[in-house]
């Protein structure tokens, strides 16, 4: 689903600040619609984190109430995944994020299509009047480089792109994936199995189009190296022995053939050969 915007439809100035949260305020708590997004979300910040490309400054999170403030009333918004290079540290748990006032703008925001009725247009969605829709937020109040829409029954990946102050909609390469440069890494679908999910996930994969492990594969890939080397150290052992009993057996031979000619010379063996040849 492509969202349908009219770029030459004119509106009035948007008036945007950064602010602090109210002391005191209270956040509301978004119910999550499908109990497989806060799964696929964590398996995109698991992926980053065992790989090494989360870095302390870093902030990754999902359902992250981000706010803003336009003209003068407060909007807050809470994607499904959110990616920002560089935060100041909070003093807490963080339970909000105010881009600019706090650290970066982000630079990535996903949202996973949900089955709810109703509901699935939200991601979409350009409506300005407050509370303003989440593409209208993502695109003309943050302005967020990159905004992903996943649909994780069907697989269907929407990568936008923000070029001249509008969303456009970007090809995958032809491996089906989308290079992330805030990242450096490939975004792209994956089909399989994960605890008691199966069906499309959201993967990374590095330049060199090596698909980066999650925990549980990772340890699998950890478990099966730690076989082959000890299948190479059988081998390598094995190996050793067998040259020992060659050698062993070779020695065995020149020594019987030693005695076989001293005797046939009609020299006693013992005399040359003494505690040898017992």
């Amino acid at each position: 689903m492509v969202a349908q915007v009219d770029k030459a439809k004119s509106s009035p100035q948007l008036v945007i600040s950064w602010e602090a949260l109210p002391d005191g305020f209270q956040l509301e708590d978004e119910p999550v619609e499908n109990t497989g997004q806060p799964v696929l979300a964590g398996v995109l910040r698991e992926i980053l984190e065992i790989n090494g490309f989360f870095q302390p400054q870093m902030l990754i999170a999902s359902n992250l109430g981000v706010c803003a403030t336009l003209n003068g009333e407060l909007v807050i918004k809470a994607p499904d995944w959110l990616y920002v290079p560089s935060v100041l540290p909070a003093s807490g748990d963080r339970k909000s994020y105010t881009p600019n006032l706090e650290g970066d703008i982000p630079a990535v925001v996903m949202e996973f299509l949900s089955e709810t009725d109703g509901e699935i247009y939200s991601e979409y969605s350009i409506k300005r009047t407050h509370p303003p829709g989440k593409w209208f937020f993502y695109e003309q109040i943050l302005k967020v480089p990159i905004y992903v829409v996943f649909e994780p029954s069907s697989g269907l990946l929407e990568f936008y792109q923000l070029e001249n102050g509008r969303y456009e909609l970007k090809l995958p390469d032809e491996n089906g994936r989308h290079w992330v440069d805030s990242i450096s890494l490939f975004l792209g679908t994956w089909q399989g199995q994960k605890e008691d999910r199966t069906g499309y996930w959201l993967r990374w994969w590095d330049k060199s189009g090596k698909l980066l492990p999650w925990a549980l594969e990772q340890l699998e890939l950890e478990r099966q190296q730690a076989a082959e080397q000890l299948e190479q150290q059988r081998q390598q052992a094995a190996e050793q022995l067998e040259q020992q009993r060659q050698r062993a057996e070779k020695e065995k031979q020149q020594k019987e053939q030693l005695i076989a000619y001293l005797q046939s010379q009609g020299i006693d063996p013992n005399t040359i050969l003494g505690d040898q040849n017992t």
